[in-house]
């Protein structure tokens, strides 16, 4: 991003009108080099926050000049807390630094190997301590990694053995889960409404000799409602998520269901029973978990608050209301711990209170209800559901909260936009808000 200063040094919004008219050519390429360094900017985070299964290991000298030195790659590096033969650091006021903030000493960078830090498998102490480090030192993450979720085996999971059933019977955008999938290095092939077979959603991981996979399937078997008008799904519906060695064979289902089997090798079918999930590896388990937690989180249709009608037909309304005001799932979880330390800070904090999965706003209209998982809203009386479309009108814009630990979460930023916004009901202009507000 860019930020302009007049001649006072006041921050303004936009270019002074001098500089777009006399610099017009400079101006132009300004900006596109600003959008070429968000781009590459995206792309790097992206491959540094898939960096955790990729086991990767530098040299401390290397990866300080390809990292944490580095003019574009470093301004995220310097964000990240990484491990250096073992001593857990972050960057703070020129060096790298300890919780205990003692600067890090060339006698342990000396043939030192570096790390990204994780927190599955440290002491819970360990990684509250982290995240009020960042705290201290106002340090925003390019993504989670100290208020990273781990996802740790459930009983329901150890009965199983071999699968978890924890993301399954979601209903999701499949265009949208395609694009998330992909960007997170998952293998995927969109399915169509016809004679056709396609694998699970799988991500390889061929440093630990694993496949992970997410079992899916096209809903709906009516063109133009269900479909595009190539007849490409609008939407899956989810099933198990399960890891097999890397070599095992593939499986296989109809595009529109009837269950998944292993594809013919050789003239022969030869089976492999998937991998109990005891013996995944944790940093495995809870980074696949939470991938197939951010494609639920993000692509569900209990997301769009324009479906309390329960979509085509109304086939999906029981799913919607479930998924919309349900129980927290785990990112969810992590949103509820965050904001119960960033409420109080807000200029709204005397009306606002987080209780269970619901941020309470209180209005001069009504008391509203904003779930922690979909950003869903309800108000008084009698929990009535209140529509706001992010990006309308009606003020959804990015708020203005100080200090975040974190970039990436666009719930978060959609829960507190609604809050700011509900918090002075009687100044909301947007008919489509204000006719359902005084019913």
């Amino acid at each position: 991003m860019t930020a302009w200063r007049n001649a006072a040094g006041k921050q303004v919004k936009t270019a002074p009108a001098t500089v777009r008219r006399d610099h017009a050519e400079e101006l132009r390429e300004l900006k596109g080099l600003v959008k070429d360094i968000d781009k590459s900017l995206s792309a790097q985070s992206e491959r540094l926050d898939r960096q955790f299964l990729a086991r990767r290991r530098w040299a401390y000298g290397p990866w300080r000049e390809r990292y944490l030195d580095h003019p574009l790659v470093g301004t995220l590096a310097r964000r990240l807390i990484w491990t250096v033969d073992g001593t857990a650091v972050c960057f703070a006021d020129g060096a790298l630094r300890t919780l205990a903030d003692d600067a890090l000493t060339d006698a342990l960078t000396d043939g030192a190997t570096v790390e990204l830090w994780h927190p599955a498998g440290r002491e819970p102490a360990e990684v509250v301590a982290w995240r009020e480090w960042l705290e201290r030192h106002a340090v925003t993450q390019p993504f989670k990694q100290a208020h990273r979720e781990v996802y740790l085996l459930t009983d329901a999971e150890r009965r199983t053995r071999t699968y978890s059933n924890r993301f399954a019977a979601h209903i999701l955008r499949q265009h949208q889960f395609n694009s998330l999938a992909a960007a997170r290095g998952w293998n995927n092939k969109l399915r169509l409404c016809v004679d056709d077979s396609a694998p699970p959603a799988t991500r390889e991981l061929p440093q630990w000799g694993l496949r992970a996979e997410y079992w899916i399937e096209g809903e709906g078997q009516d063109y133009g409602i269900d479909t595009t008008e190539a007849g490409t799904y609008l939407r899956l519906r989810t099933d198990q998520v399960r890891f097999y060695p890397i070599d095992a064979p593939q499986n296989w289902a109809t595009t529109y269901g009837g269950g998944y089997a292993m594809w013919p090798m050789a003239g022969r079918r030869r089976t492999v029973d998937p991998l109990p999930l005891k013996r995944i590896p944790e940093l495995v388990l809870s980074e696949v978990l939470r991938d197939v937690d951010l494609f639920v989180g993000v692509a569900s249709v209990g997301n769009d608050p324009t479906w309390s009608d329960g979509g085509p037909q109304g086939r999906f309304r029981e799913y919607w209301n479930s998924y919309g005001f349900g129980e927290l799932n785990q990112s969810a979880e992590t949103r509820r711990v965050l904001l119960e330390r960033l409420v109080p800070r807000l200029a709204i904090a005397d009306r606002c209170t987080v209780e269970g999965r619901f941020l309470h706003v209180r209005g001069e209209l009504h008391t509203y209800k904003i779930h922690l998982g979909s950003g869903n809203i309800l108000m008084t009386p009698n929990d009535q559901y209140l529509c706001i479309v992010p990006g309308g009108s009606g003020g959804s814009t990015a708020p203005d909260t100080g200090y975040l630990p974190f970039e990436g979460d666009r719930t978060l930023a959609v829960i507190l936009s609604k809050a700011m916004l509900l918090a002075k009901d009687t100044e909301i202009t947007d008919p489509t808000i204000t006719s359902q507000l005084r019913r």
